[in-house]
């Protein structure tokens, strides 16, 4: 496959973001399907990728799913916690359906489920946590892309994209650089202005690190609050009062109206006649 060329080649600052993550580490393993995507190996065994054709795999999968109209017909899913967060995030940006957690068997194939769906395409992050949905795609002809490690097997798999899969801030990074591509492909966003969405967004964060933070914040507000109770009064609340002075509040009644006093005689009669009899009746109806 030959180099993306022009506004699709791998920029300098992209490759800094690749390597700070550690998205071009594989395993210590190495499938010989994969052989062709690592570029060398260290002291360790572990197997570094090469990034170009990382970036050309990922540039022709953004192109695969820019070419499909309706965005909700693109599937994307992780059974992997870490991805879990990468794959909503992905869903919201781009408009795909997204398949977090367990995946349902046959809802690729079992029309009389709830959950069957007909993608066109769909999008793993890993061949062995998801080999599920990659086996019932290839029963009914749908093309998968996934995020394959140098361990991986790539049977089913129709594009791979070589990467690190299995930590949180690689995966989440190739996510992120997936969906900008597609939202660059298919128009919403300039290719010449910076994604506000920020990779951060896209990493797996653990429960208990989140845990620790939110009593922080709520620590430091808190004091934020004693800080501000406790300083000084603006101003002389004392400066033109006189102890013993007399001070006129004004309550916003103005009594200027006189009020005449109820009758002390509650007893006394009304003045109409009530025992007044009613006048006869006529006995002639013919006059």
């Amino acid at each position: 496959m030959s180099a993306a060329k022009g506004v699709l080649s791998l920029q300098e600052e992209d490759v800094t973001k690749i390597l700070v993550a550690g998205a071009h580490l594989g395993a210590s393993n190495m499938n010989f399907q994969m052989e062709t995507y690592v570029f060398k190996r260290r002291q360790n065994g572990v197997c570094l990728f090469n990034i170009r054709k990382m970036w050309d795999k990922l540039v022709l999968a953004a192109r695969a799913i820019a070419a499909i109209e309706n965005p909700a017909d693109v599937c994307v899913i992780s059974a992997r916690q870490i991805a879990q967060r990468a794959v909503l995030k992905y869903a919201r940006y781009t408009g795909a359906t997204p398949i977090a957690g367990r995946f349902t068997p046959g809802s690729f194939t079992n029309q009389i489920q709830q959950a069957f769906k007909e993608p066109r395409l769909i999008i793993v992050t890993d061949p062995i946590a998801d080999h599920q949905p990659i086996t019932e795609a290839s029963y009914v002809n749908i093309p998968v892309i996934s995020f394959v490690n140098s361990d991986n097997p790539l049977r089913c798999i129709d594009l791979a994209i070589p990467c690190n899969n299995r930590g949180s801030q690689s995966i989440g990074l190739m996510l992120w650089f997936l969906a900008r591509e597609v939202l660059r492909l298919r128009g919403t966003q300039p290719r010449n202005e910076q994604w506000e969405v920020m990779p951060d967004l896209f990493f797996y964060r653990e429960p208990e690190e989140a845990a620790k933070e939110e009593p922080a914040a709520v620590t430091e507000t808190h004091d934020n609050y004693n800080q501000d109770a406790n300083a000084a009064p603006e101003g002389d609340w004392d400066q033109g009062t006189t102890i013993g002075q007399n001070v006129q509040i004004s309550t916003g009644f103005v009594n200027n109206e006189e009020w005449n006093p109820a009758e002390d005689n509650w007893n006394k009669g009304t003045a109409d006649n009530w025992a007044t009899p009613a006048p006869p009746v006529a006995q002639n109806w013919s006059a």
